[in-house]
């Protein structure tokens, strides 16, 4: 498996990429990867000048997308996406609380994470772990709408990935906030406007 560097977005447009963009800027990078709540042309925008593929999962003010997509990017929800030896594993949205678009209970998380078990057994596991809210106890809050998933530990525990990219948790939400951490030997990245991540 080689080495790749991977630009990782969520929840915020960041104005150096868009209102400041220079197409130096996107050099080096080998895959972009949002995070979710993010505005669609932002992401086309940056598919249009990177050289390598754009993929996203759902934040939950994501409901727009269903109308009208990011041109050129792929949505990897419930899904397995295999880059450069890299089998990245996708499961948007939020914890449900107030029933709009991508917002699910925990019940019903954990069903999309045993759905989609039949296609990580089928790749053998999986190396990065892209969703729109944290784990549970593992960088995000304790108000509803911001509370992690119970399940994704346990995906984390069982199939121990190089990564996992989650946003959701904004910079401004206080003190607390942690763009890198570690769970169990794997690296969690809080992916809030962009970050730069070396496997």
């Amino acid at each position: 498996m080689m080495t790749m560097r991977v630009l990782a977005l969520a929840d915020v447009e960041s104005r150096f990429l868009w209102d400041f963009f220079e197409k130096s800027k996107l050099e080096g990078i080998d895959l972009i990867i949002s995070a979710g709540d993010l505005n669609p042309h932002y992401l086309s925008f940056l598919c249009t000048y990177a050289k390598c593929p754009v993929l996203y999962v759902h934040g939950n003010h994501d409901g727009g997308y269903d109308e009208n997509p990011p041109e050129g990017c792929d949505c990897i929800e419930d899904d397995i996406f295999v880059y450069k030896g890299y089998r990245i594993l996708g499961l948007g949205g939020s914890m449900q609380y107030n029933f709009g678009p991508y917002q699910y209970s925990e019940k019903e998380m954990a069903k999309r994470v045993r759905k989609v078990k039949k296609k990580i057994k089928k790749y053998g596991g999986f190396d990065i772990l892209v969703s729109h809210s944290p784990a549970r106890h593992l960088n995000d809050c304790e108000d509803i709408p911001h509370m992690g998933f119970e399940c994704f530990n346990e995906l984390l525990e069982k199939y121990k990935p190089k990564c996992f990219i989650h946003g959701h948790v904004h910079k401004n939400y206080g003190r607390d906030f942690k763009r890198e951490d570690t769970f169990n030997g794997v690296r969690v990245f809080n992916a809030y406007e962009r970050v730069i991540i070396d496997l």
